[in-house]
């Protein structure tokens, strides 16, 4: 199945409501943070990839994206604990 643009947003908001659920019923534990930093990759990655057309570009520069995201967080989780 082909995801058009209409469907990556309707993942997008899905996602955003549970990032916004998880935020109200889990308030600061480490889990909560780390599994909102997952969520907030994956819309980073659903834009880049369908918005902004990244699913053509070459394929170093869809690793550096992605590189750049897992150290991202990996970088904040380290900080945070």
């Amino acid at each position: 199945m082909k995801l058009n643009n209409t469907n990556t947003l309707g993942v997008l908001l899905l996602l955003t409501l549970c990032t916004a659920l998880f935020s109200i019923f889990g308030w600061g534990k480490n889990g909560v943070i780390a599994i909102i930093l997952i969520l907030s990759g994956v819309k980073f990655l659903l834009v880049a990839f369908r918005f902004m057309d990244m699913y053509k570009a070459h394929r170093l520069w869809k690793l550096l994206l992605v590189g750049y995201l897992l150290s991202f967080i990996s970088i904040v989780l380290i900080l945070l604990k």
